[in-house]
């Protein structure tokens, strides 16, 4: 388990992360991103950046792509935002868990009007 300040540091770089990527970044290549989780090495030398984006796959190809081109930049705005000896190197990873929970639900809602319409052809 995570010690209270690496989840203090893994929230504040999200926060801070994701307000630079919807303020600063002017990318035309960069779709609806939001930022969902930080997560910090035990080291604070890498950071895995989970974002979630908006859109279908060649939207999401051309963000992350706007993301990894940017990554220096965030990185160093970063850097003078938080107070941390070593600023960590940031790896940007699409998170689809929203697209994903989006599906079950239709397939859910699908199902359940299936089953409302199967009892009332029986009779």
């Amino acid at each position: 388990m995570k010690s209270q300040r690496l989840a203090r540091i893994d929230h504040e770089i999200a926060r801070i992360l994701a307000t630079k990527i919807t303020q600063e970044l002017r990318d035309p290549r960069l779709g609806f991103v939001t930022v969902t989780r930080a997560e910090v090495s035990d080291d604070l030398h890498q950071c895995k950046v989970y974002v979630s984006i908006i859109g279908d796959r060649h939207v999401a190809r051309q963000s992350m792509d706007a993301l990894e081109h940017a990554k220096k930049f965030l990185r160093g705005e970063l850097g003078h935002e938080i107070d941390l000896r070593h600023t960590p190197e940031l790896v940007f990873i699409e998170d689809r868990s929203t697209e994903r929970a989006i599906a079950l639900a239709k397939t859910l809602r699908e199902d359940a009007e299936r089953r409302s319409v199967a009892p009332e052809e029986a009779e």
